[in-house]
């Protein structure tokens, strides 16, 4: 009966986690400034419509199929197009694409304001190609960092259930590469590029929340299984919402509502790799921590002089990289006997935890420099300074999200009638 059911579970899940790239694009959209919203919000829905189309052609093949090369990735032309593929396997195509989908969306929120609305369109299908597909063939598809892989079968299976490496810390780490190449916003600065719209911003962390309990417990194996995914996935970001707020209040002294939207957005980043791994009182110490760590990250930026305009660094990488450390701290004893150091299982899954972490920056930072590299030197990444002051856009797609002079004249002409 759970053969069937979770078929549909997966089906439904799915569709969870495709809802989230929209909600992703409620919640950009509202930090960044009005007259970036649109080019903003339209970079999700970009990636959505390119990597549906990647994953049907030749994303899948990459990432589950046969043939491996190397162990960094399978022969795109398993199943190319998904010839051949039975419909239970295309239950499982559909889940894995949303997650390709949310993750180079997730980039974006690093070059608002000042990305060519045609290279983002250009890095998306290629980053996916080149750096994503890879990654999840590496720990999810049975390449290195499997059981059976070069490098899992000498330090063990990195353990990453839905996506603290291949998913955050991977658009964590590409987000920083942009924003270092592409540089700094004019006039970048903690009181300037402040949010426009914060109940759009509470509205997609809001849509973000709801699609994740389809994006951790969308793999569950059995009922139990999801029972546990489900819970931690409520408490880790309602643990890191409060830890973020009292962080906010001890050091600012106020709480803010971009701060509790931020605090959930770090916490479900950081229970994402151990969701299927740790007891609720486990998620509850990752939450917290990540709420408090994240709090402070997201400022860091100012500090070094790197415009992550959303802060996809302090939350995504940050968060990311702690909950797949967490892990090796936290986690229960596993079916093959390995359990976190703080259930007895010494250094086992940490060694392989930090090696994980280890391939997957040196993969993502190369990888996506070459990439972003050879796109700013030929058609250019980013946008004319003047079409930056004047409100990327209009110069971009010829459109506002919000038309002022429309406003402003119907309330001359209805105040003149009365």
């Amino acid at each position: 009966m759970w053969g069937v059911a979770s078929q549909v579970w997966v089906m439904v899940s799915a569709a969870l986690v495709l809802l989230m790239t929209p909600g992703l694009a409620f919640f950009y959209g509202g930090l960044s400034r009005a007259r970036s919203a649109i080019n903003m919000m339209m970079m999700s829905f970009g990636a959505m419509g390119i990597v549906a189309v990647i994953w049907v052609l030749w994303g899948y093949s990459m990432s589950g199929g046969g043939n491996s090369i190397g162990g960094i990735v399978a022969d795109p032309l398993t199943a190319f197009g998904l010839t051949g593929l039975s419909g239970e396997e295309l239950v499982g195509v559909g889940f894995g694409s949303t997650f390709a989908i949310i993750t180079v969306a997730l980039i974006s929120g690093a070059v608002a304001d000042r990305a060519r609305f045609k290279a983002w369109m250009v890095f998306v299908p290629v980053w996916v190609t080149l750096v994503y597909a890879p990654l999840a063939y590496m720990v999810w598809g049975g390449g290195l960092l499997g059981a059976e892989g070069a490098i899992g079968s000498v330090v063990g299976e990195a353990l990453d259930f839905a996506g603290g490496l291949v998913v955050h810390m991977a658009a964590g780490l590409a987000a920083l590469v942009l924003a270092m190449m592409i540089g700094r916003r004019a006039g970048f600065a903690p009181s300037l590029h402040k949010p426009h719209n914060i109940p759009f911003v509470m509205l997609g962390a809001a849509l973000l929340w709801f699609g994740w309990f389809g994006f951790n417990g969308g793999a569950a194996g059995s009922i139990a299984e999801g029972g546990l995914i489900w819970v931690n996935t409520l408490v880790a970001p309602g643990a890191a919402l409060v830890a973020w707020l009292g962080t906010e209040q001890l050091r600012d002294g106020r709480m803010t509502s971009v701060g509790a939207a931020s605090g959930i957005v770090a916490g479900l980043v950081a229970i994402t790799p151990a969701c299927a791994f740790v007891t609720p009182l486990g998620a509850l110490a990752i939450g917290i921590v990540a709420g408090v760590i994240c709090c402070f990250a997201v400022n860091v930026k100012f500090r070094l002089g790197i415009d992550d305009s959303l802060d996809v660094v302090g939350l995504h990488f940050v968060a990311g990289l702690w909950g797949t450390v967490a892990i090796g701290l936290l986690a229960v004893t596993q079916e093959d006997g390995r359990a976190g150091l703080f259930h007895g299982g010494g250094f086992s899954i940490m060694s392989a935890q930090l090696v994980a972490v280890l391939v997957t920056m040196v993969y993502t930072v190369v990888v996506t420099a070459l990439i972003a590299f050879v796109i700013h030197k030929t058609m250019g990444f980013r946008i004319p300074p003047e079409d930056e002051a004047g409100g990327i856009d209009q110069s971009e797609h010829r459109e506002v999200a919000y038309d002022l002079e429309m406003a402003r004249a119907y309330t001359d002409e209805t105040g003149a009638q009365s």
